[in-house]
């Protein structure tokens, strides 16, 4: 049976040190990422973008464990949320999306084991459907906590990064099918 998962696909998840390399080293890109963004209080980054490329790659299970890692390293203090925040950002008006992130990884490699991202096309079309349901608990977060009205939650926190969601899913699908192809040639 052809493997689903290309990071199980090219190196195996087979063992605890291999799965904590991709853990730990799929934590650090996203952290690396996150740190290319401009904005406040939501800041644009290319961190979805890390988190639907560590999904699509890693498998739900996998990419999952990854976002709790990347979470926890922010919890100890560590400045891998964008601008350098680090645990104050799990409280801040952004925690809803940094919470969503775990789902967002899972529903991304649950996607791809149940053969919904085969293609570039389908692969791009999951990446957008979760983009925009990172929205849900992103910007129920700050109506909750912070009292904001839906239109303050369109203008600000919605509305400035939904071509950039699309643009980042598309290049997400890009990078996995480049992935499977690339793997394919080394195959033979």
């Amino acid at each position: 049976m052809r493997e689903m998962v290309l990071t199980k696909a090219a190196i195996g998840h087979d063992g605890a040190i291999r799965k904590l390399g991709l853990v730990l080293g799929g934590s650090l890109f996203i952290a690396l990422v996150a740190q290319m963004s401009i904005g406040y209080p939501v800041p644009m980054s290319l961190q979805t973008l890390a988190i639907l490329i560590v999904g699509l790659t890693f498998g739900s299970r996998m990419g999952a464990a990854t976002l709790l890692a990347y979470l926890g390293f922010g919890a100890m203090g560590f400045p891998v949320f964008s601008n350098g925040m680090s645990s104050a950002a799990l409280v801040g008006p952004t925690a809803g999306f940094l919470f969503g992130f775990v789902a967002m990884a899972w529903l991304a490699g649950l996607a791809v084991e149940k053969g919904l991202a085969r293609g570039v096309v389908t692969t791009a079309l999951v990446g957008m459907a979760l983009s925009a349901m990172i929205y849900v608990p992103g910007l129920a977060w700050p109506a909750l906590m912070l009292g904001k009205t839906m239109p303050e939650l369109w203008a600000g926190w919605m509305a400035p990064f939904l071509l950039g969601d699309v643009i980042k899913a598309g290049i997400a699908a890009m990078v996995v099918w480049g992935g499977w192809t690339a793997l394919k040639l080394r195959r033979g």
